[in-house]
């Protein structure tokens, strides 16, 4: 990666149409506050409108537009008890990974150099970036992934030190919350319990370093050496070995 500051330059018409909508949906702040509302349980309408003390109406609207982008999941439930009994009632709460996504979505679009012409998509995303991270209170980094099996999961670093590896059933308890752990289809990937490769905190930044895997550790293509720590950057691509089986990510950074 030649430019670790762009991830790429889109000038796709279609491909910038859709992010001025998705940005569309999501810059308006009721409906940022719904998906914290509905982060930790299901909810119906009713619900939602008294958290956040608007319409059911109004509600329903945004939350039909938090739906339509995959941000929102609808299920049935039943209500509360009634005179007249329990009644189903539609349930929204956020998609499994939605928060994730988010973060992860807005931390790529930063990436992206907007070409002129295209109105001020750019000034929108950055609006909209921060305030995503003030209504969720999440700044997290986050490994996307981008390769294999899994390709598309976004694991967010919630922790100063983070192990990353293949999972391993015969040491389970080695793991702790918020290590990155792949399933075996990432068989050149070193088992967890070694581990493949440690990120750390460096004070405002990150570091990787390989922990002697077998199949090495890539930044940005280039070869890490073993057992040293390596400063990244928002944007970097790392690969936890080379070829089939292997793991890549995105590192990212809300900065």
């Amino acid at each position: 990666m030649t430019d670790r500051e762009t991830i790429s330059i889109s000038t796709d018409p279609a491909f910038l149409q859709e992010l001025s909508e998705y940005l569309d949906v999501l810059s308006n702040p009721t409906r940022l506050k719904i998906l914290k509302v509905i982060e930790r349980e299901p909810k119906e309408i009713n619900e939602i409108s008294t958290r956040i003390e608007t319409s059911y109406a109004n509600t329903k609207k945004h939350i039909d537009q938090l739906v339509k982008i995959g941000l929102v999941k609808k299920e049935a439930g039943f209500g509360r008890e009634t005179a007249k009994g329990i009644h189903p009632v539609w349930k929204f709460s956020l998609a499994e990974g939605g928060l994730e996504m988010l973060i992860k979505n807005m931390g790529v679009f930063s990436r992206i150099n907007i070409p002129i012409g295209y109105g001020d998509i750019q000034g929108r995303l950055e609006s909209v970036r921060a305030a995503v991270l003030r209504e969720s209170g999440t700044d997290y980094p986050a490994l996307h992934l981008l390769e294999g099996k899994c390709a598309g999961t976004t694991f967010l670093i919630k922790k100063d030190r983070v192990l990353i590896g293949r999972s391993d059933p015969d040491a389970p308890s080695v793991v702790s919350e918020g290590d990155v752990v792949l399933p075996e289809d990432y068989m050149v990937v070193t088992r967890i319990t070694k581990p493949h490769a440690v990120l750390t905190r460096a004070g405002s930044g990150w570091q990787i370093e390989d922990y002697g895997s077998s199949g090495g550790t890539f930044v940005n293509t280039e070869s890490i050496k073993p057992k040293v720590k390596t400063p990244l950057k928002n944007g970097d691509v790392i690969d936890l070995a080379i070829g089939k089986n292997s793991a890549r990510f995105l590192f990212i950074v809300n900065e």
